[in-house]
């Protein structure tokens, strides 16, 4: 894939899935404007993406609020001219089960992760739409969010609400020629250490340097955030031009097309429904089309 000549910001771009999406659009040509709270780690990876001849400008700052937002689309704009492309990788974690999560738990992850991608996104829109030539918005999601996951109320709620707005925004956006798009992946990072299956095996990675099993990366999709990184140079490149309004999975050895929320079972009665038809109808209609719930435990696939 061939990005000379785009301009993408990515936040969170620090560590992680954000330095592997930054580093694989400098290799593809791409400019960047590399964002996260930590200078010295965004600076290193504008020497990074220097060493793999690219171009890039670090800024620091935590996403959230429309002024850091719209400091970064200011900033491609007065550095590279014009803005192409935009990821919003930056996140935390305060993980509590339901009953010991706080106010503050809830409200940082939801201003980080859901405020945040709100606002960026609205600030890169309102310059492609400006520039009249298009543009590319991918999202990150997460597994969490498409499934749920204990101990994650704040995440999951935001991450699902992340891949609603990316519906609506394709709609919106549609006729400026702007694609969104969600990328959902699953990598061995500090935010997946959280998830009870995945724990040791990214301690063993981060510790030991130790490859992951090849039944990890089959069947649940986890690998390193290398695996996870070509996904968005392909939603930004021209290749992708007519694919908009999409979750897609990518981790380890699998790529994947999330599927929109839909009725998987219908039944009609006339006259409407009252409690005692429910019941009636429910055990032959509906027992059988329950939907499953939670991270699959590939190692325990019973569990």
């Amino acid at each position: 894939m061939d990005l000379t000549g785009k301009i993408v910001i990515v936040t969170g771009a620090g560590r992680g899935l954000g330095r592997a999406y930054a580093l694989a659009l400098a290799r593809a040509g791409a400019a960047l404007v590399v964002n996260d709270v930590d200078s010295a780690a965004a600076e290193a990876v504008v020497g990074e993406a220097a060493a793999v001849g690219g171009r890039a400008v670090a800024v620091t700052g935590a996403v959230g609020s429309t002024e850091v937002a719209e400091s970064l689309v200011e900033l491609a704009f007065k550095e590279f001219g014009r803005l192409d492309g935009l990821i919003t990788n930056a996140g935390v974690l305060r993980d509590r089960i339901l009953w010991k999560m706080s106010d503050d738990d809830f409200d940082t992850v939801v201003n980080v992760h859901l405020r945040g991608t709100f606002t960026c996104v609205r600030a890169a829109v309102q310059r492609m739409r400006a520039q009249g030539e298009g543009g590319r918005i991918v999202v990150v999601g997460s597994p969490a969010g498409q499934r749920g996951n204990v101990g994650q109320t704040n995440y999951s709620a935001a991450k699902a609400a992340i891949v609603g707005m990316v519906r609506t925004w394709a709609m919106e956006c549609a006729r400026d020629g702007i694609a969104v798009n969600a990328v959902i992946p699953v990598a061995a990072t500090a935010m997946t250490e959280s998830i009870p299956m995945f724990e040791p095996y990214v301690r063993e990675s981060r510790e030991h340097g130790r490859p992951l099993p090849q039944w990890l990366r089959a069947g649940a999709g986890f690998g390193t955030p290398e695996d996870a990184a070509e996904l968005p140079v392909f939603l930004l490149s021209d290749a992708a031009a007519s694919i908009t309004g999409q979750a897609i999975g990518i981790g380890g050895d699998r790529l994947a097309l999330w599927s929109h929320p839909h009725e998987a079972v219908l039944a009609h009665r006339d006259g409407g429904w009252d409690a005692d038809a429910i019941a009636a109808a429910w055990p032959a209609v509906f027992d059988a089309r329950i939907e499953s719930y939670g991270i699959p435990d590939v190692e325990n696939p019973g569990a």
